[in-house]
């Protein structure tokens, strides 16, 4: 005999009874876990997402070492406070990294500076000053082209003194004078004598200047242009060879006939 509960069952009460038995164990179970009894080893893969930790759950602890890599920190997310003191190494500064407007004015002192680095092409017109040169710094070799010696130096290569002659005298024997340089040359140079002055050479190209007093001469030769002349002999004007040194110079005159005469004219030398 089938009883009446037997009757009344069928295949959705059955599904229905045990899904409520699985519920009703589960949370049963789930209830009846004791702390800390879950383990890793329980949890599937992807089972904990950020919406299931607390805040501020993952502490600096929990981290393992290297786990946060760049591409996890937000730009912007750390600031100066966040930094150790000397966190940051010259190794971890990029090239070109610090720019002027990140050096505050006045840090940067001359021992931080290296051996060379500040060229002429880092300096401002006008920024060295007399008061900036050590005494003795600057020596006639550091001097232009265009500036003179210096009371002990040589004439530099190049450069030109100019004067003038005059000699005469009785005729009947050679007159000599001499003519010292006002700076001495680094050699002798060698002597032309160009009579009458319009007679130029390759050595001495002749006077020049608005008003003629501009004797010019090739590096390494002394140039004497006879500009005015009485009773002097047809090369009667020389510079002997003995009397030529880097110091200076001497001038022989003779008479062309009995009598005074006298030769007198421009000269320049220019060093070699």
């Amino acid at each position: 005999m089938i009883s009446p509960i037997r009757k009344k069952l069928s295949y959705s009460n059955v599904v229905a009874s045990i899904a409520l038995f699985a519920a009703l164990g589960g949370a049963a179970v789930a209830a009846g876990l004791p702390k800390n009894s879950v383990g890793a080893k329980k949890l599937k893969n992807g089972a904990v997402t950020t919406k299931k930790l607390r805040k501020e759950a993952v502490t600096n602890l929990k981290l393992r070492a290297d786990a946060v890599s760049g591409s996890k920190i937000a730009g912007g997310s750390v600031g100066a406070s966040d930094l150790a003191n000397n966190a940051v190494g010259s190794s971890k500064i990029a090239n070109n990294a610090i720019t002027n407007s990140k050096i505050a004015n006045g840090v940067v002192g001359t021992n931080k500076l290296g051996t060379e680095v500040v060229t002429t092409s880092k300096l401002a017109k006008e920024d060295v000053t007399t008061e900036k040169l050590k005494n003795g710094a600057v020596t006639s070799a550091k001097l232009g082209a265009d500036i003179g010696p210096f009371v002990g130096d040589n004439l530099r290569s190049g450069q030109t003194l100019r004067g003038q002659f005059a000699i005469g005298g009785l005729g009947g024997t050679p007159l000599w004078t001499a003519q010292s340089f006002a700076f001495p040359l680094a050699a002798a140079p060698k002597a032309e004598v160009v009579d009458p002055a319009t007679a130029t050479t390759a050595n001495c190209p002749g006077i020049t200047g608005a008003i003629g007093q501009n004797p010019n001469a090739a590096p390494g030769y002394l140039c004497l242009y006879v500009t005015s002349k009485e009773n002097m002999a047809p090369s009667g004007l020389s510079v002997p060879g003995v009397a030529l040194t880097r110091l200076g110079f001497a001038l022989e005159g003779l008479a062309e006939a009995p009598g005074s005469f006298y030769g007198s004219g421009q000269w320049a030398v220019t060093a070699p």
